[in-house]
């Protein structure tokens, strides 16, 4: 199980979770990904020439798509770059590999105050009682979202 808590900058904290890697990706890219915005893509600059139904040797090509084309120019053809809007700068498609559960990660808490994500039931609950972001009254309903989620999932039992 992964679980997230993320805290808005005004307003309650909440917590969700995902069954697994999988799971929280294609959450994460449905509530993230729209028009121009990408949360993780890992391309060579022909597949995404393909993408838009070109190739390097069609005519108007690289006045269609100049980017590509400077990116082909940069790293090859068939080199694979990565993209990830909410992690790098938007647009940017660079060659050091990105993860895309980092990615993921970064997009969950783009415009949040703070977010956690846990990649399984012994990190969360470790957090639970260990993570200062859930001392004190500024924490307090971060800890009991995440506390609800454990024990929904049954990783913790309700012990008040």
């Amino acid at each position: 199980m992964i679980y997230i808590v993320e805290i808005p900058h005004e307003g309650r904290a909440s917590a969700w979770f995902a069954f697994d890697r999988d799971d929280f990706v294609r959450k994460v890219r449905a509530a993230k990904e729209s028009g121009d915005t990408t949360v993780f893509a890992a391309l060579s600059p022909r597949q995404r020439l393909e993408a838009a139904s070109l190739a390097p040797e069609s005519p108007g090509a690289r006045a269609a798509q100049p980017a590509v084309f400077d990116d082909a120019d940069r790293h090859g053809w068939d080199t694979v770059l990565y993209r990830a809007d909410f992690l790098l700068s938007p647009g940017l498609w660079q060659a050091e590999p990105v993860s895309e559960l980092e990615a993921c990660a970064a997009a969950v808490a783009h415009e949040r105050k703070a977010c956690r994500v846990y990649l399984s039931d012994n990190a969360a609950v470790a957090a639970l009682y260990g993570d200062p972001l859930y001392d004190g009254r500024e924490g307090f309903y971060a800890h009991m979202a995440l506390r609800e989620q454990l024990i929904a999932m049954e990783a913790i039992s309700d012990d008040l």
